[in-house]
């Protein structure tokens, strides 16, 4: 029954490789019984996404996290839990702002139903989480709901874009520390908070796992240009026929080199379908992929020093090892 890690981590220790299978599975358990309810229609609408699949990349981190402390402790799995039910919330809300037809290989639930629906069942979710919270502390559930206003606020900053004066990638980059690197902090904070690790340890944990969900986005930002459809798992360039700005765009378009007049144009407005193979093929070529590149590798660096002050234990390593995965995966 249990969702298997995001990625395929080299768990050198295998007593931590079977901590982790088994908490995910106890973890996959707890997040099926929490989006239950007495409606039959209720039940089914919640338990859409979290029947799809899903990697549960967030409650591997809080796993990972808690052997820093005692990862046996009764709030562990519980707080694994609520993280993966506030991710799940926002896809629903996320898939009715995009107009998505398809998450995890499903129809969305926007579209199985409606967008009421899809709204009304990621509220559902959010309360089932906050249930849950509530019996972990008030601590937590002051840095759960700091970090939902994360979360709002990011994707608020993302529809709106830049504000006059604001430079684009300065925004671009916050943005995506709070929509996608926030969740990702809390769930190494929760982690090391809820298996009593110290609160260095705690503080340290959090930067790291914001600037590796910020390195995974800007990854997943070059894969959309350099992959093949096999893989990234979608067809390249799907983000400049949708007019998605990322962070090679973003640089592309703030140059005033002549040689990029062209890609330029291309990439003033989403990308006719006759022209991607051309903006595609351009920005390949162009000096802005190796410099999202770069921007990429100063978050895994971040990353990987806040890790390397950590006591050295094979969670640590694990963690250590993921930095070095998403480095490699966007090549």
């Amino acid at each position: 029954m249990a969702a298997p890690p995001v990625v395929d981590l080299p768990f050198i220790d295998e007593g931590l490789a079977a901590d982790i299978a088994s908490g995910l599975d106890s973890v996959e358990k707890l997040l099926r019984s929490a989006a239950d309810s007495e409606d039959a229609f209720v039940a089914e609408a919640s338990r859409h996404l979290i029947l799809a699949g899903g990697k549960r990349f967030r409650a591997m981190i809080v796993l990972l996290a808690s052997h820093f402390g005692d990862a046996s402790a009764p709030g562990v799995v519980p707080g694994a839990v609520v993280i993966e039910l506030t991710h799940l919330a926002t896809l629903y809300h996320d898939d009715v702002m995009d107009e998505a037809r398809v998450r995890r290989g499903s129809p969305s639930a926007n579209a199985r139903w409606d967008n009421t629906v899809a709204i009304l069942t990621g509220d559902y979710l959010f309360a089932q989480a906050s249930e849950i919270l509530a019996d972990l502390g008030p601590e937590l559930v002051r840095i759960q709901a700091q970090t939902f206003s994360r979360l709002v606020r990011g994707q608020i900053r993302e529809t709106i874009g830049p504000r006059p004066g604001v430079d684009a990638v300065t925004h671009y980059i916050e943005v995506l520390a709070d929509k996608t690197g926030s969740l990702i902090a809390t769930s190494g904070r929760f982690g090391a908070m809820l298996s009593g690790a110290p609160e260095d340890v705690a503080a340290r944990l959090t930067s790291a796992c914001e600037a590796i969900g910020v390195a995974w986005q800007l990854g997943d930002d070059l894969l959309d240009v350099a992959s093949s459809a096999g893989e990234s798992g979608k067809t390249p360039g799907t983000d400049l026929k949708e007019g998605i700005r990322t962070l090679p765009v973003l640089y592309v378009l703030e140059s005033t080199a002549p040689e990029d007049a062209r890609l330029r144009e291309l990439l003033s407005g989403p990308v006719a379908e006759e022209d991607i193979d051309e903006a595609v093929a351009l920005l390949r070529a162009n000096p802005a992929m190796v410099r999202a590149r770069a921007e990429l590798m100063s978050w895994v660096e971040r990353a990987r020093t806040d890790l390397a002050a950590l006591p050295d234990i094979p969670a640590r390593e694990a963690l250590l090892a993921l930095c070095t995965y998403v480095a490699d995966r966007s090549g």
